[in-house]
């Protein structure tokens, strides 16, 4: 493993970085990993989603003698890299189930001929016998392990097929093996590191931060009203809403369509077919929102995602880090929104206790808990995430989250809560928390005069706030464990001790609020392409419908042709030959002569007029 696969005589990563990909600097980390793959080193790397870890290895890929063999779990995800691979004029080929008898031979040909920089591939490969023996024929460069959270039991996303991996070091001997994730706690990343039996490898965890997204946690609220005012604020843009069930995700996508919005659902209960055709729509920019389920968006490679909607509860932090870690891939701004209630918790409960295996019911408990603890904390949200996964955040405001933007303000509800607590205690607790309401409210309903709850004390003590705002104060409550929840179909709520301290006026009960108007302002100004100055907007925008019709031509999507922060830098700078186009970050030459003249001939036509 000590001799390097890179010699003096070759091309120096930096002068391909710019050639190839049209970067004329790495990122933080990406070229202390190109350089350990090149001196054969094995490599495990953490790198945040849009960290740019793709570019790790294509690089190293394109220098070093031989075929790259990539392994991928999603084969949409294959198609996407290997389009922007070509894209670059990368030699890539994908090799899975998508294809037919003939296509696959033919790519098996360019393989054991050494016609190609790179092979995605999925891991069930590896347990054919035939695909192993070929292997031992072909020169390969090094084998890179994506998604490698998959390997392990105590990842997200456990996958079996990816166990036979663990023979690559055995079955290719000396070339280096390269794993990669977004997401691994220390005890995941030991296990990985096990599994693949990696050879001393150089060990990189880059920091989980996403500057570029701002996290907000919003009061979920009943009905549609509050979802269709926070996608006004994104009107035009791309984004993707996250729902727990299959029911969930029809309905909410019918009612966006029936409101003018361009949304499609995606759910493991869709067709074959209807999936794919979802999908593709959202990636080629042919409708802005998908409504999903967490089978939605591992293989999304769409750099232009500006936002995330969490409308129900995620069932782990690595689960929510991962899923809004599908925004602003392209490193402009964007945001993730999680709606969160109390009440949410008892529907993610009733998926963990219908588990057989108890230590994977206590690791889901666990889990949602650590996640309703961030849902409900006043700290910073993005220390709270960093110090999941074991790093430290410095600063003391980050400035792009709903806390340190000062979204929230505290409101004494002490009096409030009082009502509420004595409204149980005069019921016996024997009711639920919406009859609680009515109670307070003064409402007339024919359950209230049967009871003859229209005569407590605290009868319409509470009318001068809404029931939005009651369902609120009975949420903090649970959370501070100032009251309970019974089980079953009818839940009621009664007492703790927390609960009684409040009512004797031994503990002060403050509410947070959401200033609406300050939010709006302050996160809004983060949302994407409010980074362009006003004047370059129209230009923009044509050179968008020319990147969509070229990528439709072409059958990619419009992120292989150009990111969104590639037209914005033509945008801004207008260039007018090809020499000054190449200055242009993700310009490289192969993307200059294949586009060159169609984007130089808008930007002309727009200035002379």
């Amino acid at each position: 493993m000590s001799t390097p696969f890179f010699h003096s005589g070759a091309e120096s990563p930096d002068g391909a970085l710019h050639r190839i990909f049209g970067f004329r600097s790495f990122r933080p980390n990406q070229e202390a990993i190109v350089r350990a793959l090149m001196d054969g080193r094995d490599v495990f790397a953490v790198m945040p989603t849009g960290g740019g870890k793709s570019l790790c290895y294509q690089l190293p890929a394109v220098l070093m003698p031989g075929t790259a063999l990539v392994v991928s779990p999603l084969i949409s995800l294959m198609k996407d890299q290997v389009d922007g691979a070509r894209a670059n004029g990368i030699r890539a080929a994908v090799l899975n189930s998508s294809l037919d008898f003939a296509e696959q031979s033919a790519v098996l040909r360019s393989l054991q001929s050494g016609e190609l920089d790179l092979l995605y591939v999925a891991p069930e490969r590896f347990a054919l016998d035939h695909f192993r023996e070929l292997l031992a024929s072909c020169r390969i460069s090094m084998a890179v392990i994506d998604e490698a959270h998959c390997i392990s039991e105590w990842g997200h996303d456990f996958r079996p097929d990816y166990l036979a991996l663990s023979s690559i070091p055995e079955l290719l001997p000396g070339i280096p093996v390269a794993a990669f994730t977004a997401t691994a706690t220390e005890r995941v990343q030991h296990d990985i590191v096990r599994k693949l039996r990696l050879r001393d490898p150089f060990v990189l965890r880059a920091s989980f931060d996403r500057p570029n997204l701002t996290y907000e946690v919003r009061f979920k609220e009943a009905g549609e009203a509050q979802l269709i005012s926070i996608l006004k604020e994104f009107a035009g843009q791309s984004g993707i809403i996250y729902r727990t069930s299959r029911k969930s995700v029809n309905d909410t996508a019918a009612m966006l369509q029936k409101r003018g919005f361009r949304a499609l659902p995606y759910h493991a209960g869709l067709s074959d077919k209807e999936r794919h055709d979802n999908q593709d729509a959202f990636i080629r920019d042919e409708l802005e929102i998908v409504v999903a389920t967490v089978a939605f968006g591992m293989g999304i490679d769409k750099s232009n995602v500006r936002f995330v909607i969490h409308a129900d509860l995620p069932k782990s932090i690595e689960s929510y880090y991962q899923e809004t870690g599908r925004a602003g891939r392209d490193g402009e701004a964007a945001r993730c929104i999680l709606l969160f209630s109390q009440s949410d918790i008892p529907k993610v409960r009733f998926f963990i206790d219908a588990m057989v295996d108890e230590e994977e019911r206590q690791r889901a408990l666990d889990s949602l808990s650590k996640v309703v603890a961030f849902a409900s904390s006043t700290a910073c949200r993005r220390r709270m995430l960093l110090d999941y996964f074991g790093e430290t955040y410095t600063r003391d405001n980050c400035a792009s989250c709903d806390v340190c933007l000062g979204l929230h303000e505290l409101t004494d509800c002490t009096v409030e809560a009082q009502m509420l607590l004595s409204a149980i205690v005069r019921t016996d607790s024997r009711f639920g928390a919406a009859h609680l309401i009515d109670i307070l409210v003064g409402s007339k309903n024919q359950k209230i005069r049967d009871s003859g709850h229209d005569r407590l004390k605290v009868y319409g003590i509470g009318k001068e706030h809404d029931k939005k705002f009651w369902r609120r104060l009975i949420d903090d409550l649970i959370a501070r464990k100032a009251i309970g929840r019974s089980e079953g179909l009818y839940p009621m709520l009664y007492l703790l001790d927390g609960g009684v301290r409040i009512l004797k006026g031994e503990e002060k009960v403050e509410l947070v609020r959401i200033t609406e108007k300050k939010g709006k302002s302050a996160a809004s100004k983060r949302g994407g392409l409010d980074v362009l100055a006003p004047e370059s907007k129209p230009l923009f925008e044509e050179l968008r419908k020319l990147r969509k019709r070229l990528a439709d031509e072409q059958g990619v999507p419009p992120y292989v042709v150009f990111s969104d922060k590639t037209l914005a830098e033509l945008s801004d700078i207008q260039p007018s030959t090809p020499a000054e186009m190449l200055i242009i970050s993700g310009v490289g030459e192969v993307k200059l002569v294949r586009y060159a003249a169609h984007f130089l001939d808008v930007i002309a036509r727009y200035k002379a007029r």
